[in-house]
């Protein structure tokens, strides 16, 4: 049984629906006190935190959707704060690693592995930027310079795409991925919610094959955040 805590997009087409899977599993055992695999690591590790493995299966969903796979088994969300495991079953580089071992001569997700620190954070840039644009910024120059390791960014990636986008830096992210696409669509963004407007990014990106986007995690996990009733024209006020 395993839990990935790396970004859904990673993860081929039979690790995604693997997962999910196993997610509803470990949701099981747990929420109704079954004893299969109960002292697994993996689901001994999410016993305190159910409100956050929700939140882990609404991000393979979006994955899911984006990929064009049906999705008909949703959980509830859990009125509670939503506090992450303070532990991994691997480190994020190392879960990085078996895939790589795992996807040998296979076919990846929709996000190529990372082979190295620029790679990883061009996948991730856009996700960081709608959390905090300092620490997007600051990133981009340790990154430049070589001045950060592989795992540590890894880890410190995970942690800051755990954390919710404050409504006004999501739009400002997902402009700058509009700027991407703006040439091939007829609509106006100021009319759109933030989450009609990041649905139209995923079509056009899909369908023109924007390569940059096609291969961000931002394409697919800040859909789970976009407010669905606000106009980008009221968050831009």
């Amino acid at each position: 049984m395993r839990i990935w805590d790396i970004d859904p997009g990673f993860l081929n087409a039979q690790s995604l629906l693997g997962e999910h899977r196993e997610l509803h599993g470990i949701h099981s055992i747990i929420s109704q006190r079954k004893s299969g695999y109960s002292r697994h690591p993996e689901t001994l590790r999410w016993v305190s935190h159910l409100p956050a493995l929700v939140i882990r299966h609404e991000l393979l969903v979006e994955e899911m959707r984006l990929r064009g796979f049906n999705h008909h088994s949703p959980l509830d969300r859990i009125e509670s704060s939503i506090e992450w495991p303070p532990v991994f079953v691997d480190q994020p580089a190392a879960q990085y690693r078996l895939l790589h071992g795992k996807y040998i001569e296979k076919k990846q997700g929709r996000i190529s592995l990372p082979k190295n620190i620029q790679e990883l954070w061009a996948s991730h840039k856009y996700s960081v930027m709608a959390r905090d644009p300092a620490t997007c910024k600051k990133i981009g120059q340790l990154v430049a310079s070589g001045e950060i390791s592989f795992d540590y960014l890894s880890e410190k990636l995970v942690l800051l795409m755990r954390i919710p986008p404050p409504p006004g830096r999501l739009v400002n992210a997902v402009s700058h991925m509009w700027g991407y696409v703006a040439d091939h669509s007829q609509v106006d963004p100021q009319e759109l919610t933030t989450s009609e407007l990041l649905q139209e990014i995923q079509k056009k990106s899909q369908k023109y094959n924007v390569d940059y986007l096609l291969h961000s995690t931002a394409l697919g996990e800040l859909k789970l955040w976009c407010n669905s009733t606000v106009t980008v024209w009221e968050l831009t006020e």
